[in-house]
């Protein structure tokens, strides 16, 4: 009699169990149910093509890197070359870093720093020089202008931040590049 009477403690504490499982779980989602935001807490605006396209969230009309060189300030984009001073030197005859030395860059050939061992991606467009234009389309998205490029620098989206440091970097030499 007392070995039938074992299985049903058993049986009785595991159903007990169950039961206690079931009714935790009751009241934990009834005290803990997440409700469902009419909008989020923190929008997050995120600029998409098709927004641009359409002319709505454009935070400002796109300029040309020649109009925004004019108003310029070098010192601005002294403190906006402290982002790439981990990577690259500035000094004429500075040494190559993770980067390529950036002194005496505007006019000269892209991929010209014997060296140093560039991408394949700049390597191919050895031929041609960096004009105010191309060097703004690799500041701005290198990844996006020079597809397998090694450089792993975000870019840079202002326009305004991006003329300061190529105003800075046209100042990087002994006889700055003329403006347009």
């Amino acid at each position: 009699m007392a070995g039938s009477l074992e299985g049903n403690k058993i049986l009785a504490a595991l159903l007990t169990a169950g039961v206690i499982a079931m009714t935790a779980g009751f009241i934990a989602h009834t005290i803990y149910s997440p409700k469902e935001l009419a909008e989020n807490a923190y929008p997050i605006e995120v600029e998409t093509a098709a927004a641009t396209t359409a002319g709505e969230g454009a935070a400002e009309p796109e300029v040309s890197i020649l109009e925004l060189l004019a108003a310029a300030d070098v010192g601005k984009g002294e403190k906006q070359a402290k982002k790439c001073a981990s990577c690259h030197s500035f000094d004429e005859g500075g040494p190559d870093k993770v980067g390529p030395n950036l002194y005496d860059l505007i006019g000269n050939g892209i991929a010209n720093n014997s060296g140093f061992s560039y991408s394949s991606a700049l390597s191919g467009l050895s031929g041609e020089s960096w004009s105010y234009e191309s060097l703004d389309g690799f500041i701005a998205n290198p990844k996006s202008w020079a597809p397998g490029t090694k450089m792993s620098f975000a870019g840079i989206k202002r326009p305004g931040q991006r003329a300061d440091l190529v105003a800075y970097l046209r100042s990087l030499s002994g006889s700055p590049a003329p403006l347009p």
